[in-house]
């Protein structure tokens, strides 16, 4: 039901509230300025901040405001997913608009819509055709979250070379004086936890944050080459600006306001399916083999056939082939801006391939490694998604390994406006031919997912391509509580030649495993070569093979950022349940309680670190168990320095 109130008033304040109460927004219009403010339980957790906008070659939309109408609703509904981590989610929330025009002559006109969700605020701006114009430049968004200087933040730099793929680091929000990416996550010194996004990210920049000069978080969004923010055409809206909350990080770790903040699908998509994939990947990582032709050529007809017949074997489904394609020889980096997306190399037969896989029931994951030279895609991209769509390949790994894109001439940066109506043309574009796709140098997940299903992976972080000293235990024990809030990552797990000489691995064997409970992807990879699954380690495959790639409910079991993260994740297709832990360089000793599990028997398929196991030491140690368990049994287990450990939990 609406409620109306028309106004025309230059003075305002109306609190806003969560279904539940204990959330509280106070909006106020006054000295013709727009602030809010956010509290939780009565305690102040988003002082005071201002709203607002500069538009090229006007004056900015924040100043000599009145307020002229405000309209309230409530919506409460589940939303059921396709695929995901959690089948159903709560779309629960309190919505105001308010309908602003300036007092002066000019009299334009715009609305800033909130919802207050329980465990959630959420707001957006919309500017409708104006009297005089229809299209504007963005110049600058002057949203700021103004949150505690002494609160702890856990950021990644924006605007760098290296997109989203660098390590996070803790440090205070007074400390964040240079653009950091979002989602940045916040404990804030009353104990609560915070973490500042967006939703449904269409023809805008990316949001970044930074501190202004007046000491709060403030909108930084991605610009253009022109210096603009975004070009847009009227009636217009912004991505949603997000800020979740939570009493504890675990529990922020299954927010899933940014997917209830997108539509609903406008069109079928009942043929989308996730995928388990091996890859012809990590041999090139470990120099047996090459992306480039010659005499260690890869991606040869020979190859994808052998590597077929093994994804019979194991019993998956997918097969990734990289380095397919003309363009790989010399230079890659550079020569990218002449990459062919349609032709293969002589020693590789897309057809046969293609053929051989139908016939013995193999997906092929096709491959575009655009090297960020998206002019050159762009006038490939329809007969590129044809070639693949013609020879039945229903998923593709995208790929933009370049700092920035490269597009009529200019250099943008990836998760610019151009970035994001490019990686949204490309959604559009495969959804249309019935493909799915898994986008490497991504623009980040803004929930975008529910509206397009299509999209089953992206990476946008350090992933296992970083191992041989890149990456620390640290990491994957920060990305559930960070990036892993903005939708599933394609990390490359499942190595288990950990010792290579070219790309050692800094974790335990049973870390491997844990992975693929705690790094949730649509599109799960086996990255490492089959002979390490069929003949050195084919019962801990046995793992990789039963775990989902998507789940009726996921529940978060302990954990504290950076420290250690333990997830229990029901099957979407049957009663099993599967858990997975990791920590960081400190031994744990874990209590698991399986009160969540229904009533009944399971039989409990442990895979554990042994007690000298250690990520450097012995990496190989490990205790493979099985044992039956109920809702009232526990148990004890042991997470080496740099470890894990995952369980299946079949019900019986």
């Amino acid at each position: 039901m609406f409620k109306w109130a028309s106004l025309r008033k230059t003075e305002f304040d109306q609190d806003l509230s969560s279904p539940n109460g204990r959330i509280v927004c106070h909006f106020r219009l006054k000295n013709n300025q727009i602030t809010y403010n956010v509290s939780r339980d009565g305690h102040p957790i988003v002082k005071e901040s201002k709203l607002g906008f500069k538009i090229y070659g006007e004056t900015p939309l924040e100043d000599d405001l009145k307020i002229i109408r405000v309209r309230q609703q409530k919506h409460n509904e589940t939303i059921e997913m396709q695929w995901g981590e959690d089948r159903f989610i709560n779309n629960n929330y309190r919505e105001t608009a308010f309908y602003f025009s300036e007092a002066n002559n000019k009299q334009r006109i715009f609305t800033i819509r909130f919802r207050i969700f329980d465990n959630a605020v959420a707001f957006r701006y919309e500017i409708p055709p104006q009297p005089s114009f229809r299209r504007i430049s963005i110049e600058d968004e002057m949203t700021e979250f103004n949150l505690d200087l002494n609160s702890t933040a856990w950021k990644i730099p924006a605007l760098q070379p290296d997109r989203y793929e660098y390590n996070y680091e803790k440090c205070s929000v007074y400390d964040l004086s240079y653009s950091v990416h979002t989602p940045l996550t916040i404990r804030t010194p009353n104990g609560y936890y915070v973490s500042i996004h967006e939703a449904a990210l269409y023809d805008y920049g990316s949001m970044n944050l930074k501190l202004n000069s007046r000491h709060a978080l403030k909108s930084d969004i991605t610009p253009l080459s022109d210096g603009t923010k975004a070009h847009v055409d009227l009636p217009f809206q912004t991505p949603w600006r997000l800020v979740m909350l939570s009493d504890s990080a675990i529990e922020l770790t299954t927010n899933r306001t940014m997917f209830a903040l997108n539509d609903p699908p406008t069109s079928d998509f009942l043929w989308v399916k996730t995928l388990k994939f091996i890859g012809i990947w990590w041999a090139m990582y470990v120099g047996e083999w090459t992306w480039a032709t010659g005499e260690k050529h890869g991606a040869t007809t020979k190859h994808a056939k052998e590597y077929i017949d093994a994804a019979v074997r194991l019993g998956i489904s997918g097969l990734l082939i990289e380095g397919w394609n003309e363009g790989w020889e010399g230079d890659w980096l550079e020569n990218g801006r002449n990459n062919s997306f349609s032709s293969s190399t002589s020693d590789f037969d897309l057809k046969a391939v293609a053929d051989y896989a139908k016939s013995r029931g193999v997906e092929l994951v096709g491959h575009h490694e655009t090297v960020g030279f998206v002019d050159n895609y762009e006038k490939q991209l329809e007969e590129a998604y044809n070639v693949y769509a013609a020879a039945g390949v229903h998923y593709i790994k995208t790929g933009y390994a370049n700092s920035m894109m490269y597009i009529n001439g200019r250099k943008e940066y990836h998760h610019s406006q151009v970035g994001v109506r490019h990686y949204q043309k490309t959604v559009q574009l495969a959804a249309r031919k019935n493909i799915c796709l898994d986008i490497h140098e991504p623009i980040k997940g803004t929930g975008i997912e529910r509206t397009w299903p299509n999209l089953l992976s992206r990476e946008g972080a350090r992933g296992q391509e970083y191992e041989g000293g890149s990456l620390s235990p640290t990491h994957a024990c920060i990305l559930p509580y960070t990036r892993l809030l903005s939708g599933g990552m394609d990390y490359t797990s499942g190595i288990f030649d950990l010792q290579n000489n070219v790309k050692p691995v800094y974790t335990t064997l049973a870390r491997q495993l844990a992975y693929y409970v705690v790094i949730y992807s649509g599109m799960q990879m086996a990255a490492d070569r089959p002979i390490f699954y069929e003949s050195k380690y084919p019962k801990l495959f046995e793992f990789i093979r039963e775990v989902p790639t998507s789940f009726e409910k996921t529940l978060p079991l302990a954990g504290e950022i950076g420290e250690y993260y333990i997830v229990a994740r029901k099957d979407y297709d049957s009663d099993n349940w599967y858990i997975g832990g990791v920590t960081d360089v400190e031994p744990r000793r874990i209590h698991l309680d399986f009160s969540f599990l229904d009533q009944g028997e399971y039989l409990a398929k442990i895979y554990a670190d042994s007690e000298d196991a250690h990520y450097k030491n012995n990496p190989f140690g490990m205790e493979v168990l099985e044992q039956r368990i109920n809702r009232t049994s526990s148990l004890v287990l042991r997470m080496a320095p740099g470890g894990g450990f995952a369980i299946q939990l079949q019900r019986l």
